[in-house]
């Protein structure tokens, strides 16, 4: 079965209202072991849903204000409402990358978007460059029609200065991979001020997708959430 016509363009519509875009999506192949949908029967398709920059930011807040100033995780609570809300309207199964067994999300965004993990671990767009998040993905028992998606280029490749991989004070980021307790250390420590404010210094050294890059008070409240997890 196909989905109608018209149907993309009412998601992205609907996902819009509170400034989150489709992020493509695929049909999963007949051997691979997909995820239920709606009715227990494996899916048959996936659309990713995310941002690009802070465009949810004023949508988030206005949620919060209504919310117990005690609610856990409530970015991620108002993601499952808004996109579990436009699930219901088109008959589809909302999951999150933080639902339990997680499921492969970056690969997912990688199949779907054509996109390749940066120095950093965060995908690299070559519009958004590393200011943009998957919130949350639509799992349908129909399939999808969707444009084919062009190789994108991965602006990491030509890159050769690398300034992603000079900016932390503890050289938490290298070719070996992302040093988790040192930089939660700092952050947590005296010294850490800069990045509690103002986000990640290796992160914003980026030059690319700048127009697209949080503005500080949404670089700081990710970094209060990382800085207040479990060790």
């Amino acid at each position: 079965m196909i989905a109608r016509r018209g149907m993309i363009e009412e998601i992205t519509a609907a996902l819009g209202a509170n400034g989150l875009i489709l992020r493509g999506g695929f049909v999963f192949p007949d051997d691979e072991d997909a995820p239920h949908g709606t009715s227990g029967a494996p899916a048959r398709s996936v659309l990713l849903v995310g941002q690009a920059g802070a465009a949810p930011w004023p949508h988030f807040l206005r949620w919060r204000e209504n919310q117990p100033r005690t609610i856990a995780d409530p970015l991620d609570n108002w993601s499952r409402q808004v996109i579990g809300a436009v699930a219901n309207e088109f008959q589809a199964r909302a999951v999150s990358p933080s639902d339990k067994p997680y499921l492969p999300f970056q690969q997912w965004a990688m199949r779907a978007e054509g996109l390749k993990p940066s120095p950093l671990g965060i995908l690299m767009h070559p519009q958004y460059g590393l200011w943009h998040a998957y919130r949350g993905a639509l799992l349908f028992e129909d399939e999808i029609a969707l444009p084919e998606q062009g190789k994108a280029i991965h602006l990491c490749d030509t890159c050769v200065e690398k300034p992603c991989l000079r900016y932390c004070p503890v050289d938490a980021y290298s070719t070996e991979g992302f040093a988790y307790q040192s930089c939660l250390a700092h952050v947590r420590g005296a010294k850490g001020e800069p990045c509690r404010s103002g986000g990640c210094l290796d992160r914003n050294a980026c030059p690319y997708g700048i127009a697209y890059r949080y503005p500080a008070e949404i670089q700081a409240f990710h970094m209060a959430s990382f800085a207040s997890a479990a060790d």
